[in-house]
């Protein structure tokens, strides 16, 4: 039928016989691929097999008509592709907003969903949450019809001043402002907006970074937590994987969860982190000692059947969809912490969490006198220079405790 290709990017009209609809049709989509990477567009048309065969040179009016009007939302397609082809910015992100794949009134309401759809059938679950809750939050403050006319420096600091009174703070902020700027972004490269009506950047609106505080734990502090027990199976449990977590590099709880018997190697655990899969050009592998503490916790803990593609814990057995995986991590992110708070109250901690782990394993090492390069390494970070800013702000904290001794007169 209808077909275009040019560096790499394809262009094809194809039947999509993958799924029958109750009347025996078929969806007639436009198939886009790029390097393996593939997207349907709907072209609002279905036809059986048999009417797909013929549909090239029949005559009669209902397959002629239906015939022009593929070829119309072919050509729409094909003509967008080959734009951004020949300037060198295909991206389908890109292509959905030059279609205007519902953006035909210009709304960033709908640039989001866009791009939340986009996300979802890239598998990039973790993504696809943070622009869909940003989408909701932005939608309680605005509404669902917000045209970008809308969206200058007044409303984005009206936008910042709601979040602050719902109680939140300005590193969620930064977060959500962060994912509009990426939308306003594409908008401006697609020139939806003008450049005088871009809202960010210096003198315009700048977008808020929180000093979230990042609690690390001494050595004495990891010793009262680990030992902590209220005889409840449930909170050893997740406090053995705080341990393990802190033991094993620091490693972030969604890398923890989907350690597999197969990341064990000569009694050492070999990881990527799933935070730097797609952002970073170098796949760096983290090494880690299983240490006689963590061997104990995988020996208790860990899923019985010690095949090489089973989950070491077991929160997941194999099978489940991306978006079942990031559901899951989440469930268990979420029970983890509400065991850490209550473990926290008990030894007098406020504020523990999963992240404590990470952020405990950096600064023990560090104050430990630990290389820094050794620290980065096993961090994962790709530069020593996101070391130093990561325990920076550890080190902060450490400096004022110590400013304060020196006026402890022991009153």
């Amino acid at each position: 039928m209808l077909k275009y290709a040019k560096d790499g990017v394809s262009v094809v009209l194809t039947l999509d016989t993958r799924r029958e609809k109750k009347d025996g049709l078929f969806p007639v989509k436009i198939q886009v691929v790029q390097n393996g990477k593939q997207k349907y567009y709907s072209t609002g048309k279905s036809l059986s097999e048999d009417e797909w065969e013929l549909l090239p040179e029949s005559k009669s009016r209902k397959l002629s008509e239906i015939r022009k009007d593929l070829e119309n939302s072919f050509s729409m397609i094909k003509v967008n592709v080959e734009a951004l082809v020949n300037e060198h910015e295909f991206t389908f992100d890109v292509l959905n907003l030059r279609l205007g794949k519902g953006l035909a009134s210009h709304t960033l309401n709908a640039a989001f969903q866009a791009k939340i759809e986009t996300l979802l059938e890239e598998n990039r679950i973790g993504s696809y949450n943070y622009y869909k809750d940003t989408l909701k939050t932005i939608e309680e403050f605005a509404g669902k019809q917000i045209i970008f006319d809308y969206v200058t420096v007044d409303w984005l600091k009206k936008f910042e001043k709601h979040l602050l009174k719902k109680g939140r703070n300005y590193t969620t902020i930064g977060m959500r402002c962060r994912a509009i700027r990426a939308i306003m972004n594409d908008a401006l490269s697609l020139s939806i907006i003008k450049e005088k009506q871009y809202p960010f950047g210096q003198g315009k609106y700048e977008i808020p970074t929180g000093q979230g505080r990042k609690l690390a734990l001494s050595l004495q502090q990891i010793k009262s937590l680990v030992t902590y027990t209220d005889g409840s199976e449930a909170t050893e449990h997740y406090r053995d994987l705080w341990f393990f977590s802190y033991l094993c590099n620091g490693i972030n709880f969604a890398d923890l969860i989907t350690l597999k018997y197969s990341n064990i190697h000569n009694g050492e655990i070999y990881f990527i982190r799933t935070k730097t899969i797609r952002t970073s050009k170098i796949k760096k592998e983290i090494c880690a000692i299983v240490t006689p503490e963590m061997q104990a916790i995988i020996d208790k803990w860990g899923n019985p059947d010690k095949q090489q593609v089973s989950y070491i814990f077991g929160f997941l057995k194999g099978g489940e969809t991306a978006m079942q995986i990031s559901m899951r991590i989440r469930d268990v992110i979420s029970c983890c912490n509400k065991y850490l708070r209550k473990i926290g109250k008990a030894i007098g901690i406020a504020g523990l969490s999963t992240y404590t782990a990470r952020h405990s394993y950096a600064t023990v090492l560090k104050r430990s006198g630990t290389n820094i390069a050794y620290i980065s390494e096993s961090l994962g970070h790709n530069d020593l220079k996101t070391t130093e800013n990561y325990l920076a702000s550890f080190e902060k904290e450490e400096r004022i405790k110590n400013a304060r001794l020196l006026t402890d007169f022991g009153e």
